[in-house]
């Protein structure tokens, strides 16, 4: 399949070539860069020697990358892919965007959060959560991929919603980021006399993700469900851990649990079940695309506490949308996908 990267020189586009380059039916043809039009992409990241020898196209050359490609994914900041999304759906291109323009069934929640105005509300865009939502991802055009948080934690709740298990209004989420999640740009928060030895919360009660996993959760739960969700900045390169609570209904029993978690998973490769009692970490999921998750009942204040690992750049973004990638054309959507964690 003939593939292009609109956005490749951030983390997310970055991770895309990484991966892509030793996906056996991929072919890269048009790599873009608006900062960085003419540079060849190795320079900008000299880890690509002896892989790539591409120079970076312009998105004004959309028309031409269209017509080049069979899919295309999208790294722009939020805002930016809507465009392209339309110029592109115009030729039958397949587009994956790993912002978050295609995210929302309601427009109008975007909006709200994003403090942008939806300029393609007539895109039938898929929620790109492949675990969930794999039979709408083999139909669609454009898939909406999501977000590292929410991921993790959508992941992590969504066989507690389908079975009903928990009080929808109990749920707290706790979940802690690499510092690649806030992207390439310089930042002072993200800056390293900031970060390091540092720990911090940060977009309390007001993180854009918050509404993305309302929307998965309330789905499953068929009811709303409302979450209070509290994101960290720790002192690492990539990783997200996302630690939920949520309260028990009367009469839901350990096995319950169990068994929610293995009917829905049991079959999905990169999901790892590490059971009741188990201890993610993000170590154990550096660089590949698995999600594990764990969860623990605490009978004294009648919770279940779920937690979940991911590397925010792979399953929270690159990979999940080489995954999205594989199962819109019908291939196995394990390919590309089969690096084993980086460990130490």
């Amino acid at each position: 399949m003939k593939v292009s990267i609109i956005g490749a020189t951030g983390y997310t586009g970055e991770e895309l070539l990484r991966i892509l380059a030793n996906h056996p039916q991929a072919e890269i043809i048009h790599i873009t860069s608006e900062s960085q039009t003419g540079t060849s992409i190795e320079s900008v990241y000299t880890h690509f020697n002896g892989f790539y020898e591409k120079k970076l196209d312009s998105m004004k050359e959309l028309e031409k990358i269209a017509k080049a490609s069979d899919a295309v994914f999208i790294g722009l900041p939020h805002g930016h892919a809507m465009a392209a999304g339309k110029v592109l759906s115009q030729y039958g291109t397949k587009v994956i965007d790993l912002g978050a323009d295609y995210r929302f069934r309601d427009i109008s929640v975007y909006e709200k959060w994003y403090k942008v105005e939806h300029t393609h509300p007539e895109a039938e865009a898929v929620y790109g959560l492949t675990e969930l939502y794999r039979e709408q991802v083999k139909a669609a055009q454009i898939i909406g991929n999501p977000g590292c948080y929410t991921t993790a934690t959508i992941l992590a709740l969504a066989p507690l919603a389908k079975n009903n298990l928990i009080d929808f209004k109990s749920i707290i989420v706790d979940a802690k980021s690499g510092v690649s999640g806030a992207g390439r740009s310089l930042s002072l928060n993200s800056h390293f006399t900031e970060m390091f030895e540092n720990f911090k919360a940060y977009n309390i009660a007001g993180h854009r993700h918050t509404p993305e996993i309302e929307q998965a959760l309330t789905e499953f739960a068929e009811g709303p469900v409302i979450i209070s969700f509290t994101p960290h900045l720790v002192p690492m390169a990539r990783g997200i851990l996302s630690t939920c609570y949520a309260a028990l209904k009367p009469g839901v029993s350990s096995q319950d649990i169990d068994d929610a978690y293995n009917s829905l998973y049991e079959d999905e490769y990169f999901v790892r079940l590490l059971g009741r009692g188990g201890y993610p970490a993000t170590k154990n999921t550096r660089g590949s695309n698995f999600c594990d998750l764990g969860w623990h009942i605490d009978e004294r204040t009648g919770r279940v506490i779920v937690v979940s690992a991911i590397d925010n750049l792979v399953k929270g973004a690159a990979g999940q949308a080489i995954q999205n990638f594989n199962v819109m054309f019908g291939m196995d959507e394990r390919l590309g996908l089969m690096q084993a964690p980086l460990y130490p």
